[in-house]
């Protein structure tokens, strides 16, 4: 999960509005920065009340939550709960409903990564990452598919990842994880199909982020080589586009398959790779 919290640069656009939910209330875990808060932001653009999530200086955090609510006039709650423990998930999931009401909308971001491996790999990192990034991706559905099958609409969005169709060395927490939120996310699909609820997997490639950015600059420290080898040699050398996913796109995919038109879109993994996973 991203520790920092960054603020929408001056020249950012609004969120492309995708679909109309006015009235529906959403929580986006990990979404104090990067994927999650332009998934948060597009969401509120789209007219959902909003609960965050995530780590950070509870300034910054305040200024955010205030800073989206005013931009789209929604209401934006902020839960700081670690996921990492099912009590967590669970205290989110009622603040949120206390707060804003019952969750329509649910996204599962929050996740962490360690490189490392195997054989060296960490147990202590291995169960972090897990705990995180699948169980808590478990935990959450568990508490709201309840009311949503009672209601007849819901969509879970799961944020996995490339890494949850294809593998990379060193990164096996990471890549069982991913794998797992794939294969999960097709159960709840099926086990909701006939109850108005959708629940699909967006699987990004590398999206331009915080925490990718000084991912860069620890990469050309470490490797002693210049940013742009990083970029190009490193980091995108799957990524046959040659450029980043933008946090943007990844809220305007996610507010789509929120929206009517996405009502029979369930049970799907849909990678935003720029071709990685083509190979």
């Amino acid at each position: 999960m991203d520790s920092a919290i960054i603020t929408a640069p001056t020249n950012m656009s609004m969120p492309l509005r995708v679909a109309n939910l006015q009235g529906r209330v959403a929580v986006v875990t990990g979404s104090t920065s990067g994927i999650g808060l332009g998934i948060a932001r597009a969401l509120a653009g789209a007219g959902a009340d909003v609960m965050l999530n995530g780590f950070g200086d509870p300034h910054q955090i305040d200024e955010l939550r205030g800073g989206i609510a005013a931009e789209f006039g929604v209401r934006v709650g902020f839960v700081g709960a670690d996921l990492s423990r099912a009590a967590g998930v669970k205290a989110l999931i009622e603040r949120t409903t206390h707060e804003l009401g019952p969750v329509d909308i649910l996204v599962n971001n929050a996740g962490i990564q360690h490189v490392a491996p195997i054989d060296v790999f960490p147990m202590e990192k291995w169960d972090q990452i897990i705990a995180l990034n699948l169980t808590a991706a478990f935990v959450a559905p568990r508490a709201v598919l309840g009311g949503m099958k009672t209601r007849g609409w819901g969509r879970i969005i799961n944020i996995a990842s490339a890494h949850g169709l294809v593998a990379s060395p060193f990164k096996s927490a990471y890549v069982a994880a991913k794998h797992g939120v794939v294969g999960l996310t097709k159960v709840t699909a099926l086990e909701t199909a006939e109850f108005g609820v959708t629940c699909n997997a967006v699987c990004p490639g590398y999206v331009w982020t915080p925490l990718v950015e000084k991912q860069i600059a620890d990469q050309a420290a470490a490797h002693g080589i210049d940013r742009e080898r990083v970029i190009q040699d490193v980091l995108l050398k799957n990524q046959p586009t040659k450029k980043f996913a933008s946090v943007e796109e990844m809220g305007a995919l996610v507010a789509l398959l929120c929206g009517a038109g996405a009502q029979s879109i369930t049970g799907t993994n849909l990678p935003v790779d720029g071709g990685w996973t083509a190979h």
